[in-house]
């Protein structure tokens, strides 16, 4: 496990793709996550070209700064947008949450982890490989799997069904206080409350 907690998170990076055609599909929940948290905190994201991505900044109780950042690269080159930004204000890894969908977690479901690999998924993969390790938190909200026969790509291009509806929405706000958990108490609390959820909403 990496040292994330001693770190801080100071940089949380929500994945998905620019442009009003992919608003609303899966693929977006991690900018859905970040536009929840914007609101709930009364910031306004703005576009930074100079980093390939809509930045906000938000001023945490203890005096720190949390900076939201959604990468304008597409998915499958946010490490192009985090990493550059990461490097340029010296923020390490560890002190990096990147938040992305999952296919392979039931809709709803929650998955906070401080590293590993990507597990297939592209945005995360680009993510790791500019980093040079896999010592980077992220939150994996589940999508859930395709069951009308369509492929991948095409499943999570898709937005969610009208019985999705509340379920998805709900995975999103959780999500949003998942991170703000995070950046406020730690990875470990943020994991003991949002992981344990998970896994006793199974029970």
């Amino acid at each position: 496990m990496s040292d994330s907690t001693a770190q801080g998170i100071r940089l949380v990076a929500g994945l998905g793709n620019p442009g009003r055609e992919y608003e609303g599909t899966r693929h977006n929940v991690g900018f859905a996550v970040l536009d929840r948290i914007a609101s709930l905190c009364g910031v306004s994201f703005s576009k930074e070209a100079k980093w390939d991505a809509y930045i906000a900044k938000i001023t945490l109780g203890s005096g720190g700064e949390l900076v939201l950042l959604k990468p304008t690269t597409f998915m499958n080159l946010s490490g192009d947008s985090v990493g550059e930004y990461a490097r340029f204000h010296r923020i390490p890894s560890i002190a990096t949450l990147v938040v992305l969908d999952d296919v392979a977690l039931p809709l709803g479901t929650l998955r906070l982890r401080t590293e590993g690999g990507s597990g297939g998924q592209k945005g995360l993969e680009s993510v790791l490989m500019h980093f040079a390790t896999e010592q980077v938190p992220r939150l994996r909200v589940g999508v859930g799997g395709a069951t009308d026969g369509r492929d991948l790509s095409s499943h999570v291009l898709s937005r969610f069904g009208p019985e999705e509806k509340n379920a998805s929405e709900d995975a999103i706000a959780r999500a949003a206080d998942a991170v703000l958990c995070t950046a406020r108490e730690g990875m470990i609390p943020a994991m003991n409350l949002y992981n344990a959820a998970a896994n006793s909403d199974k029970s």
